[in-house]
């Protein structure tokens, strides 16, 4: 029905979002109820922020065609019928290929709104050099909902880089706990990111054994906090700061400064679509994802410490 359907300008072209007042985050409890015209204008706002964070990147979608209460899906295949206009990338795979979508403009980050892409997963890595990565992320995921010990954590994984002297970034999840970003130049390969991740996440494990871990499986952290560094790896994805999280009420992956770790009204859920962009605003990593760096320097202070 034409009734149904609105049109959202997104630079040169137009965008129509259908059903623009259908609920994908229904009300629960404290949290408010969100549309997917909500959704959409959340996402105009932030395009202005995110985008330099998904240019280039091939993407995972996660959709909810039918919001928080239906099905979801882990789209990774662009369909045919999405707008010439929109990039992609052929990324071979076993047996073939995975043609994923690459958001380089507003007008794909409102369509791919439109679509229900409510959570947007980006590669490490550009089009052109998929194989070398130019972020690092750690993945600071607590046993339950202590988030006291995702802020010790963070502090304790941020002394460690500063000694190889690596810049890195704070952004809660939206979901549980925290990432922390490294830049990098790209020089380096997946294997030696991740190799140098899991020997960072090994040595923090190490000095405090009964308060972090890096065991794979659940079943072998207890109540420790995973420090998680499997997403530095080649076709594996994490959340893009700025993305909406499938859970009530909207919360967003929100990029913060390391002294907003002492705000007592901090959680991992903290930002929702509501305030997220007034936030990312105050432009909280500023000069520290320009500062990527290579690996070889840093492998040479970490074995040094790990020695002493």
């Amino acid at each position: 029905m034409s009734g149904d359907v609105r049109t959202v300008r997104a630079g040169r072209r137009s965008v129509e979002v259908h059903r623009a007042g259908k609920v994908l985050f229904p009300s629960d409890g404290d949290a408010k109820e969100y549309t997917k015209g909500d959704l959409v204008d959340y996402y105009r706002s932030a395009a202005p922020l995110m985008l330099p964070h998904l240019r280039g990147r091939p993407l995972m979608l996660e959709r909810h065609p039918d919001g928080l209460d239906g099905p979801r899906f882990m789209q990774k295949n662009t369909p045919e019928n999405y707008p010439e206009w929109i990039s992609r990338v052929e990324v071979p795979k076993e047996g073939g290929t995975v043609c994923h979508t690459v958001c380089d403009d507003s007008a794909t980050l409102l369509y791919l709104a439109d679509q229900a892409s409510l959570t947007l997963h980006r590669w490490l890595s550009r089009v052109g050099r998929l194989d070398r990565p130019d972020r690092m992320v750690f993945d600071l995921d607590p046993a339950g909902e202590d988030f006291a010990a995702v802020r010790e954590a963070a502090v304790l994984l941020g002394e460690l880089l500063d000694e190889p002297e690596l810049p890195s970034g704070l952004m809660t999840t939206g979901s549980r706990g925290l990432h922390v970003v490294v830049p990098l130049t790209g020089r380096n390969d997946f294997d030696e990111v991740r190799e140098f991740a899991r020997d960072v996440a090994d040595t923090l494990a190490g000095v405090h054994p009964d308060r972090l871990t890096t065991a794979a499986r659940k079943k072998e952290r207890g109540d420790r906090l995973y420090l998680d560094v499997g997403r530095n790896a080649y076709a594996q994805t994490a959340v893009v700061p700025l993305t909406v999280r499938a859970r009530p009420g909207a919360p967003v992956a929100t990029p913060i400064t390391w002294e907003q770790l002492d705000d007592p009204d901090l959680s991992a859920r903290r930002w929702t679509i509501a305030d997220a962009v007034e936030q990312a605003r105050t432009d909280p990593w500023a000069g520290i994802m320009s500062r990527g760096r290579t690996l070889g320097p840093a492998r040479r202070r970490l074995d040094a410490l790990r020695v002493s």
